[in-house]
């Protein structure tokens, strides 16, 4: 079967579009109609740099490629709307384990409300996927950008911190001890955008987000400096996942390094107003039922301090695409 004959069995597995996507794939663009203001983000996952195929399936892999993306639309607290792949091939790659990755793929958009509009298939020398998603707010200043934190703000965090590091260890050590390894690899695996969660965040005041992809250190730097202030962090209050103490320990690692440095969380770390936080925690929580944690505070200065309990200083550190 050539390229043609295999973009037709792929769109043939393509959840419905949404009531914004007039014409989809098939055409030589996509057509959209969209209402109020527009976010668009890009991004790649490439075999050997963010995962390997001897350690994910290949539906894994669709389902990451769609989620990472997806996670920036929820950091704006926007409503997602349309998403492009682009799919290199490599030769060993045949046409099953091409749908395949698009099951992964076409499965959380179904599952998030996200239309696959189009997109491109080439020969590469490695996996890789490229995802362009586009999300919606009704007006441009109801998305969140990095940039609104003030000093006083509270910070604060979704979730749990450490969980995809401690994964990331699980599928590369032997010898790592068998607690909570399900949970922990799959928050590796097959992370999953906190899209409601920024929209409840957005819609209770949030001045400034991100999406922790490269560690809670380096994000929150990315975040103090385009908002212009420091950022004061209690490690003490970080809401480290369960069983990463215990993969960190077999790999002699601290669990608190894992929880700022790791990275692949993909939770959203927030300034708000202090007295929205407990607005906040309840749009949370009636929604997904998912926890709000704050773990510091927004001061004037520039710069991240996370302090560790014995008072000592934590380099907020984070992963770098190029490091």
């Amino acid at each position: 079967m050539g390229e043609f004959e295999l973009l037709a069995r792929l769109r043939e597995r393509l959840p419905p579009p949404g009531p914004r996507l007039r014409v989809g794939s098939g055409d030589d663009a996509a057509i959209a109609v969209p209402e109020g203001a527009t976010a668009t983000s890009v991004d790649a996952i490439v075999e050997g740099v963010h995962f390997r195929r001897e350690q994910s399936s290949l539906r894994q892999i669709g389902h990451r490629a769609l989620a990472v993306a997806l996670s920036d639309l929820a950091a704006m607290g926007a409503e997602p709307g349309e998403a492009y792949a682009a799919l290199g091939v490599p030769a060993d790659l045949d046409e099953d384990g091409c749908i395949e990755l698009l099951d992964g793929l076409a499965e959380l958009a179904a599952a998030t409300g996200t239309s696959v509009a189009g997109g491109d298939l080439t020969r590469a020398p490695a996996l890789t996927l490229a995802m362009t998603v586009v999300g919606y707010a009704p007006a441009p200043e109801s998305l969140v950008t990095r940039g609104g934190a003030q000093p006083g703000d509270a910070l604060a965090v979704t979730g749990e911190l450490g969980g995809a590091a401690a994964g990331l260890l699980l599928l590369e050590r032997v010898d790592s001890p068998d607690v909570e390894n399900g949970m922990l690899v799959a928050r590796q695996l097959e992370p999953w955008p906190r899209l409601t969660e920024g929209r409840a965040l957005a819609a209770a005041g949030a001045k400034a987000m991100i999406d922790l992809s490269d560690g809670l250190g380096g994000d929150a730097t990315r975040l103090a400096e385009a908002s212009g202030v420091a950022m004061r962090i209690d490690a003490a209050a970080l809401p480290v996942a369960a069983g990463v103490a215990e993969v960190a320990a077999a790999a002699g690692r601290e669990p608190l390094q894992l929880a700022v440095s790791g990275g692949e969380d993909y939770e959203l770390l927030v300034a708000l107003p202090p007295e929205r936080l407990a607005e906040a925690s309840a749009l949370l929580g009636n929604a997904n039922g998912v926890a709000l944690t704050q773990i510091g505070s927004v001061a004037a200065g520039s710069g991240v301090e996370i302090r560790l309990p014995d008072g000592r200083l934590l380099a907020p550190t984070g992963f770098d695409q190029l490091g």
